[in-house]
């Protein structure tokens, strides 16, 4: 199993330190166009293979996508990363342009690989990526649903003052400030519902926590986050790679479901060795609907910013 993660930056690093940790890949290829920078990533992280006990070999190349081929699975993370203030909306100019030429240069090296695009704004460079590529639907995957839900999960652990691992919580649509739509009712603890535990105005809290989630990183880090992120992106690559069948909620091409048309926003899907193995519908309430097609809108309309 061969994964390529575009961009050495911090978060394309942690996604390949995160995929090479769990040691289901044989090779990990880092790619940068930074002369000698995912090179030099790469070392670092081989020189933690012995102590982190991992056989994963971790290659870094400079902008040679000849050392991409037959990559079964690829990542982008390239582009500039949020700064305080900013929307992710805003990278859309320069990231479409790093998007596109990256993707086209993927493929041309490995035809069947599945694709998992991080860059901001992700559901519409998601988009982009199914414009202007061959790729069927099933391998374009944008992976800002799995972070948002961990967030999410984050929060209601902190409200309930439980153990992360008793949580349970799901967060669709546009992976935006404005448009993420956390399923505050579909959310437990041990499978019993978190509004037995937690007000409707601390739920509501929790709910408005996550979606700044990503906002509110970046203003403590002066740049935008990249432990969650990466440890997403090696959940995705895990569950397809391992075939393990696992639900995530993912930006993908609707075409239809949910009744919504010709783009790509995040909803629950099932991931295997095929990619997208289907998309899981799921009963929301009048007010999580009207959201939803609320925060697609919104992603139509920076949609509407690209040039095709």
């Amino acid at each position: 199993m061969k994964v390529t993660v575009v961009g050495a930056g911090a978060v394309g690093a942690s996604c390949a330190e995160y995929i090479a940790i769990k040691d289901f890949a044989s090779e990990v290829v880092l790619l940068d166009i930074k002369e000698g920078f995912a090179e030099g990533k790469a070392m670092d992280l081989m020189q933690t293979a012995s102590l982190n006990g991992f056989d994963t070999k971790i290659t870094g190349v400079t902008n040679d996508y000849s050392q991409t081929a037959n990559s079964d699975i690829c990542v982008i993370t390239s582009g500039i990363p949020r700064k305080p203030g900013m929307t992710r909306e805003e990278l859309i100019g320069i990231n479409a342009g790093i998007v596109k030429m990256v993707s086209s240069s993927l493929i041309e090296h490995s035809p069947n690989t599945i694709i998992i695009v991080v860059s901001n704004p992700m559901d519409t460079m998601t988009y982009l990526v199914h414009k202007t590529t061959d790729l069927p639907k099933n391998r374009i995957i944008g992976m800002g649903g799995a972070l948002d839900s961990a967030r999410f999960k984050y929060r209601l652990a902190q409200a309930l003052e439980a153990p992360i691992s008793d949580v349970d919580g799901m967060v669709i649509g546009g992976h935006s400030d404005k448009g993420m739509v956390p399923l505050t009712a579909h959310a437990t603890r041990n499978s019993v519902k978190v509004s037995e535990f937690l007000s409707d105005d601390r739920l509501n809290q929790v709910k408005e926590d996550t979606k700044v989630g990503g906002a509110t990183l970046t203003k403590l880090l002066g740049t935008s986050a990249w432990y969650a992120p990466g440890a997403a992106v090696s959940g995705l690559v895990q569950a397809i790679a391992c075939d393990q069948k696992k639900m995530f909620p993912c930006s993908v091409l609707l075409e239809g479901e949910y009744g919504l048309n010709d783009l790509c926003i995040g909803v629950p899907v099932i991931l295997g060795r095929n990619g997208i193995e289907s998309i899981v519908k799921i009963n929301l309430s009048d007010a999580e609907e009207a959201h939803l097609k609320e925060s697609a809108a919104g992603v139509q309309k920076t949609n509407g910013l690209l040039e095709l």
